[in-house]
């Protein structure tokens, strides 16, 4: 019988790689006791914090604030310096009770404070008009949420129906959990955000192992057509008696939300229990021995891929009811499977030494499929099957190293995400590396779909933190975020849409901070722009708390 992960030590190594692919720059807290202005007195200045008289403001617009205590007679023009977050806003007069100001042209959501004598005082949030706003109408309210702590929402699938599925490490959802019948790990929202169980049935979703779900693929085509492939690290669905932790960190669900089961017979020690003889079992029988962090369906087959060493299969002439006996095969960081979930052995397969090739020398964090079934993975590693791969491989569809691929020497560090857009046949990265192929970077680029650098992609110098992801719209525009604080001379909180050329896009960078990872996004078409909806683990956007699932509308 295979012996389930006892090793959580690995868990947390994977885990902390997904959850947080980025250190959130943290600003040290300042100790303020009885003096905070280093023994000058306080000056008595205050600014109303309630809402400034317009909604929102554009660029260059004038706005009005009350103060008080600073009189005309006490303080010149050039002792106010006045901020619209972070960013310096010109005066442009002043009373003794109000102060008005311009917003500054490259100004985004924040607060408004004002500095005299090197005293700061807090006054409104100034909500920046532009093209970006947060979807007032998306119904998440409380979110994800587990008792073990992280709550991070790993992936998203869009259905046929328009609602989505989400998975990842909760073991609730809008507080709709109880302990008797958790939300483990894999949720449905409808179109609007609302959670729902309409159509399907979960039950207990995943369970045993880390309980988590990394990744989700809806079967597009064939006669498996809508179901959903499931990957992660958890060793039952919808159970949590013992002899039912027969899963492997794999399965395949109905379009109802429930396990895709078959009937066989089995081998039963005890005749007289005849209900014994057979038993109902996973039909997608397939599994490995470690996580799965992508599938990826192929026609018929599915790719598989994490971090694993043994691929494996319930032996059902050898397995009783209460009893599962498995075959294993070694394969390292990836497989494909067949319709049934056995072995393709077509593919990264040595039929000789019946085991699989080397693989990456270091670990694999993300992966796609472009549209003739090749994959491209990313992460940590320097070579694979042996053949040298600075943090990018393409693979035939045999699993062997694509020499056309044209990525030169690769990234000189690590590689966190990729991403394709079938739209534009264009790949977007983003990760530590500050060099690809021989171009200057600062961890975003564009490639071409045969690997070469996109020459007119040309980013400005990210600062204050690390790109953790980089996705690319329909339209062409680009979508990134993680822990920096600048774009050249440009204040981007963690957040930003830029221009195909790398150019920050004019009118769509008016939203404030963000603080938290995106490991997934989903864009949905409307008739004057379109709707993107992030998961992640995302704690703070444009003033508001997303609780992991954030939607954005950005018009055209």
């Amino acid at each position: 019988m295979t012996t389930k992960i006892k090793n959580y030590r690995s868990y947390l190594t994977m885990f902390a790689f997904l959850v947080a692919l980025v250190v959130v720059s943290c600003t040290k807290e300042k100790q303020l006791g009885v003096n905070p202005y280093d023994g000058r007195p306080p000056l008595g200045i205050s600014i109303s914090t309630k809402s400034i008289d317009q909604t929102e403001v554009s660029s260059g617009e004038s706005v009005e604030v009350a103060v008080g205590g600073l009189k005309m007679k006490d303080y010149k023009d050039a002792d106010i310096k006045i901020y619209v977050n972070e960013i310096l806003a010109p005066l442009a007069s002043r009373t003794d009770t109000t102060l008005t100001f311009n917003v500054p042209l490259d100004a985004s959501t924040g607060s408004m404070w004002i500095t005299v004598n090197n005293q700061t005082f807090f006054g409104p949030v100034i909500k920046i008009a532009g093209k970006v706003e947060v979807d007032d109408q998306f119904k998440i309210v409380n979110g994800p949420s587990n008792l073990l702590g992280s709550n991070t929402v790993f992936d998203i699938e869009k259905l046929p129906s328009g609602k989505f599925w989400l998975g990842g490490a909760f073991t609730d959802f809008e507080q709709k959990g109880t302990q008797k019948l958790p939300i483990g790990g894999i949720v449905q929202v409808d179109a609007s955000g609302k959670y729902t169980t309409e159509g399907i049935d979960f039950g207990k979703g995943v369970g045993g192992g880390a309980g988590v779900v990394f990744t989700m693929a809806r079967i597009p085509t064939g006669t498996q057509q809508d179901k959903v492939i499931i990957g992660g690290n958890f060793y039952s669905f919808n159970s949590t008696r013992v002899n039912r932790q027969v899963l492997n960190s794999l399965a395949r669900l109905n379009e109802d939300g429930t396990l895709d089961s078959i009937v066989v017979q089995v081998a039963n020690p005890k005749p007289g229990e005849t209900y014994k003889n057979l038993d109902t079992v996973p039909a997608f029988n397939a599994g490995v021995n470690g996580f799965v962090t992508k599938v990826i369906p192929f026609g018929d087959k599915v790719y598989v891929i994490g971090d694993f060493t043994s691929f494996t299969r319930i032996f059902y002439d050898n397995s009783t009811y209460d009893q599962k006996y498995y075959d294993n095969t070694k394969m390292r960081q990836l497989v494909r499977v067949n319709e049934d979930g056995s072995l393709d052995s077509t593919f990264h397969y040595n039929k000789l030494t019946r085991q699989s090739a080397i693989g990456a020398n270091g670990g694999i964090s993300s992966a796609i499929m472009q549209r003739d079934g090749k994959l491209i993975l990313v992460g940590s590693f320097t070579t694979f099957n042996g053949t040298p791969a600075n943090r990018i491989v393409r693979l035939n569809l045999d699993g062997s190293v694509d020499n056309s691929f044209n990525v030169g020497s690769g990234a000189d560090n690590d590689i966190y995400t990729i991403r394709y857009n079938e739209n534009t046949d264009q790949i977007t990265l983003a990760g530590l590396f500050t060099k690809f192929n021989g171009k200057n970077l600062t961890g975003l680029n564009l490639l071409n779909a045969d690997g070469s650098n996109n020459t007119n992609f040309v980013p400005l110098k990210t600062a204050g933190g690390v790109t953790s992801f980089a996705g690319q719209l329909n339209n062409g525009k680009i979508i990134v975020s993680g822990s920096f604080k600048t774009y050249g001379t440009y204040l981007r909180q963690g957040f930003m849409i830029l221009n195909s050329d790398g150019s920050l896009a004019v009118g769509y960078n008016n939203t404030g901070g963000f603080q938290g990872n995106i490991t997934d996004m989903v864009e949905t078409p409307l008739f004057n722009g379109t709707q993107v909806t992030f998961v992640g683990n995302i704690q703070r956007f444009n003033t508001i708390l997303p609780h992991n699932v954030l939607r954005i509308i950005i018009k055209d």
